[in-house]
């Protein structure tokens, strides 16, 4: 099965070049919730995207699917509003996949699939070690369309230097053969374009095929605005 590329834009003009060139999701990161405190020092990019970049998103694109990953689970603050509220939002706005981020329990990813009700297709993030050592009870839940393993997140909650460890030491592949067994996809990590990488893509995109991944994220290396 041929990979489903995601690239993360709230640029209408990119998001329209990305499709054309062969993407099937354009990705909006709404994440914002204690991500510069957990990854902190890493190169890694922060968006403070919308619920209103939803809506353009999907008003941009004509067959590619707009993927929205929300804020981990929370309650309401005087900052931002609940995590039911902020899905209903982009329910409301367009989103055809839903990604929640950051799960620390069972009942975290248990609230989403129950907020969620069956209105969008979801996608839940594995990236911490608490959700990737649940996961065996995470997949018996309703309502997962899909899996995506976070290799930064992860790596940083395993202690490891390297993000790719991960694939070495046979982690990422228990995960997915996990999801295999259930009979949900599942991808990981992103994918630079070809000869770029803290690895070269080549040797990740083998990864994929051999683990039987179904999506990947584009790194910022194939659009550099």
């Amino acid at each position: 099965m041929a990979l489903k590329l995601m690239y993360i834009t709230n640029k209408p003009e990119i998001a329209q070049i990305a499709e054309s060139s062969g993407v099937d999701r354009i990705f909006v990161d709404m994440e914002y919730i204690g991500k510069a405190e957990r990854q902190g020092g890493l190169d890694s990019v922060q968006n403070h995207h919308t619920v209103e970049d939803v809506r353009t998103m999907k008003q941009a694109v004509e067959s590619a699917e707009v993927l929205v990953r929300v804020n981990p689970i929370h309650e309401a603050t005087d900052e931002y509003t609940s995590s039911k509220q902020e899905i209903d939002d982009v329910i409301q706005a367009g989103a055809d996949i839903i990604m929640l981020p950051y799960i620390t329990s069972v009942s975290q990813a248990e609230d989403f699939l129950s907020y969620v009700g069956g209105r969008a297709k979801t996608m839940l993030l594995i990236e911490t070690p608490q959700s990737a050592e649940a996961l065996d009870e995470i997949l018996e839940l309703d309502g997962i369309n899909e899996i995506y393993i976070g290799l930064n997140d992860l790596s940083l909650g395993y202690h490891k230097k390297f993000m790719f460890e991960l694939l070495a030491d046979g982690t990422v592949e228990n995960l997915c053969l996990k999801c295999k067994l259930k009979g949900i996809p599942y991808g990981f990590g992103g994918v630079a374009s070809l000869g770029k990488g803290m690895l070269p893509s080549e040797y990740i995109i083998r990864e994929h095929y051999r683990l039987g991944s179904t999506c990947a994220i584009l790194s910022r290396s194939f659009c550099n605005v």
